[in-house]
């Protein structure tokens, strides 16, 4: 018996080990699974997101996000530079002065929240607004492209009507991520994931394709692209979900009025502690010092005499380049130093900002010719290594604000410190414009240009001073005193207001 199972075994036709071949062939196959599993992932995710939240909203992050901030604000940036350039031919100084003013809508981004929960329309808090911003965006950008050359100032009003209906929409879809960031706990990293791919995504499309709008449509008729985005937020405001509410009761608004000024109170009371006002103070004067020098470089590098005379294609290839390296300082912050204290990170980052402000100086002189290297490849050096270390100085000051926020007021206290950022902002162009004014930097004359960027390079270095006003924790430490606001609050109450104020 045994010897006829041992005949019967060593007679199968099938052989014991399966030859090589297959075994490759079972690896290749695994591998192919291995990459559509990858590549699926990312539909997989939105899927996910869209069956636990509503396709409607997950198409207004998209739109808002995606194309409004992203696309939408790049292509703002780039071709407004060429119009005021080209078309009405204003001296860099006076650019710099302009550009301050599109903050404007943005540090005003508390009062379009309050509008949109205060004061509903048709019993609509969320749509009426989208379609009020679409509408403004889109009068403005067909007005400035279409008009021809207008007065400078009424054509800054059009673009300050453009910047205002990204702000708005910014606000509106900003509540929406509230709303369901509170219902669904679990999905907030998902959401903000998914506003932060979209911006990045938008924004790389954007400086990839500007040059070649500004080249092919020239600096005015380019304007008119940004009016495909406030006409996509029309209809947003049509056919994003919102349950619409038949009357509004005197309790409800009564309960409004009572949140706000729990909200201000709060803010008052919390921005005395020394914990919160020195980081704050902190966050405006490394935003203020580093004084702008954007439309001076601009002019020289598309100067045919002076400057290395970049084309218009070119230009949006450097800002592209600019978004995905961003996008690295974003991976880089993520994996290696998430885990340090904020002054530890903010005064190395604020360091190596300073040897980057030196990399400026080193092109205008044009000592990368000297050295060697083209102009081309070291303006794209350049510009990657500016905003890898600006994105890794950027982050831990938004993670620093998140963490100064009180409980119960998280929205309204993050809105306030973002206003401070954007007076920084403001500051900085402000700044930059009456620098560049002061050593006579003008649309070809650019032998100051350099003592300019010494100067902001200096500052940038005395930034290094005021590090000691950061707290020396992470983000994962308390910082703000326990006894901020009063104990006697409802949940519900609780999540009332930080959606009123948002």
């Amino acid at each position: 018996m045994e010897t006829l199972e041992t005949e019967k075994f060593f007679s199968d036709d099938k052989p014991l080990l399966k030859p090589i071949s297959d075994h490759s062939e079972i690896k290749t196959y695994a591998r192919r699974n291995a990459v559509v599993s990858v590549l699926l992932q990312p539909f997989q995710w939105l899927q996910m997101l869209s069956s636990r939240l509503n396709l409607s909203f997950v198409l207004g992050v998209v739109l808002v996000y995606g194309v409004n901030q992203g696309f939408s604000g790049s292509i703002f940036k780039v071709v407004t530079d060429y119009y005021w350039k080209d078309v009405q031919q204003v001296q860099p100084s006076v650019v710099q002065l302009y550009m301050g003013l599109y903050y404007i809508p943005w540090v005003m981004r508390p009062i379009w929240g309050l509008f949109t929960d205060v004061f509903p329309i048709k019993g609509y808090k969320r749509k009426p607004y989208f379609v009020v911003s679409g509408v403004l965006g889109l009068v403005s950008a067909i007005a400035i492209a279409v008009l021809g050359k207008l007065p400078a100032a009424l054509a800054l009003s059009c673009l300050l009507g453009v910047s205002a209906a990204m702000a708005i929409a910014d606000v509106v879809i900003d509540a929406c991520i509230a709303t369901n960031s509170i219902n669904i706990r679990s999905l907030a990293p998902d959401i903000q994931s998914l506003c932060m791919v979209c911006s990045s995504a938008g924004a790389l499309v954007g400086y990839a394709t500007s040059g070649v709008f500004v080249h092919r449509l020239g600096p005015q008729g380019a304007l008119g692209v940004l009016a495909f985005s406030p006409a996509t937020i029309v209809i947003l405001g049509f056919f994003i979900y919102e349950k619409r509410s038949s009357t509004v009761p005197i309790q409800k608004n009564k309960k409004d009025t009572d949140g706000l000024g729990v909200a201000v109170k709060g803010m008052c009371k919390t921005i005395k502690y020394p914990e919160v006002w020195k980081p704050s103070l902190y966050m405006f004067i490394s935003l203020a010092l580093n004084i702008s020098t954007h439309e001076g470089h601009f002019y020289w590098y598309t100067d045919p005499t002076a400057g290395p005379a970049f084309s218009q294609e070119f230009v949006g290839i450097i800002y592209a380049i600019g978004a995905l390296a961003s996008m690295f300082g974003v991976l880089i912050y993520h994996k290696k130093l998430k885990g340090y204290s904020f002054r530890n990170i903010l005064f190395f980052a604020q360091l190596l900002y300073v040897f980057s402000g030196m990399l400026d100086l080193v092109f205008i002189k044009r000592w990368n010719l000297t050295l060697g290297i083209p102009d081309s490849l070291f303006v794209i050096t350049e510009e990657s290594v500016t905003k890898i270390i600006s994105k890794i100085r950027w982050i831990p000051m938004v993670v620093l604000s998140t963490r100064l926020c009180p409980l119960g007021i998280e929205g309204t206290f993050f809105a306030f410190l973002m206003c401070i950022d954007s007076f920084g902002q403001l500051a900085s162009k402000w700044g930059g414009g009456f620098a560049l004014h002061a050593f006579g930097v003008t649309r070809h004359d650019f032998g100051n240009l350099w003592l300019v960027i010494l100067i902001r390079n200096l500052l940038r270095l005395v930034t290094v001073c005021f590090v000691f006003l950061v707290p020396d924790s992470d983000h994962l430490d308390d910082l703000v005193p326990s006894d901020v606001l009063p104990k006697k609050q409802s949940e519900d109450d609780d999540d009332d207001i930080k959606l009123l104020l948002l």
